[in-house]
């Protein structure tokens, strides 16, 4: 689904329609994280968030794991495999599994690291603690009570913050957002802040910040390009295209986690070619694409840079002690 236009806004009739089902889910996922869950014998950091939809979790975790394996603790990530029909414990294959069987997260995970997937958050730490995992790194789970965290960031998006503040359904909200700041140790804040949302953490909890950068960001100066994405905001992405002087002919949002068809596919890329334009979509897209079509469609990578590595240092120094 997308998010609706409302839970960006801080007023509006449908979230004061909707306020009696909004504390009902708050009491819920209250009462959720008073159930005790597994400890691991293995540092496990979480990186999460508290609003449904894309803020930048798996970029953060994969830089995390850059940051701890270039300090000697190789993290292994483990994710729920959300979109895949495979419910583990298992280890991502890239080679043998595809985003229908584990999801498009975990295949982005794996070609950095170990990665594994379980719908059992507990089960999926002790199958990759039995082979080897010095560490854990959980790509989302935050809400997710069935184990324990070391280390919990809550990364939030600059541009969309914590949306009207409101919980689901009343807003993007997973939980109340004092709640979630009560069991986090750190904000990651992606991008420039446009909601204020560092001013309002001040003096509560560290904020890191960082930005999302293309890795051949020179090369999109000047080109025609078709994007399409189908990730939680679409619009960042069609947004770091125009930063960086891209010319987009269309710009197609879809559904985050989007299945594509290879109908579909022929579609954007005959739509491209019409109008003297290249399709790119984003690698998160890309591996959800029909094998025979990847080919066709262009593919913008990013990495995580944090405006301040030495940020993290105080978070993770005891965990490369131990």
């Amino acid at each position: 689904m997308r998010a609706p236009e409302f839970w960006g806004r801080d007023a509006g009739w449908q979230a004061a329609l909707l306020a009696p089902l909004a504390g009902a889910y708050a009491l819920a996922a209250r009462a959720r994280q008073r159930k005790p869950g597994w400890t691991a014998p293995v540092p496990v950091i979480c990186v999460g968030n508290l609003v449904a939809g894309g803020a930048g979790k798996t970029p953060v975790a994969l830089a995390i794991q850059h940051y701890l394996n270039d300090r000697g603790l190789a993290a292994h990530f483990l994710s729920r495999g959300h979109g895949g029909r495979l419910s583990g414990p298992l280890r991502v294959d890239p080679d043998r599994h595809s985003a229908a069987d584990v999801g498009d997260e975990p295949l982005l995970l794996a070609a950095q690291a170990p990665a594994w997937i379980a719908r059992d958050r507990a089960a999926g730490a002790k199958a990759a603690i039995e082979a080897g995992a010095p560490a854990l790194i959980l790509d989302d789970g935050f809400q997710n009570p069935g184990l324990e965290k070391t280390v919990s960031l809550i990364v939030v998006d600059g541009g969309y913050g914590f949306g009207n503040g409101r919980v689901l359904p009343a807003g993007p909200l997973r939980e109340p957002v004092e709640d979630g700041l009560a069991r986090a140790q750190a904000v990651v804040l992606v991008g420039e802040d446009a909601t204020g949302t560092a001013e309002s953490l001040a003096g509560r909890l560290p904020v890191l910040t960082a930005r999302l950068e293309p890795l051949a960001g020179q090369a999109l100066e000047g080109r025609r390009l078709l994007a399409f994405a189908g990730i939680g905001r679409p619009e960042k992405f069609f947004a770091t295209l125009r930063q960086n002087d891209a010319v987009l002919v269309e710009a197609i949002a879809y559904p985050d986690h989007h299945p594509y068809d290879p109908a579909e596919i022929d579609r954007l890329a005959r739509r491209a070619r019409s109008q003297g334009a290249a399709p790119i979509t984003t690698r998160k897209d890309w591996v959800r694409l029909p094998p025979e079509q990847k080919r066709q469609i262009e593919v913008l990578d990013i990495q995580l840079v944090w405006d301040d590595p030495d940020g993290l240092t105080p978070l993770f120094d005891s965990l490369l002690l131990t």
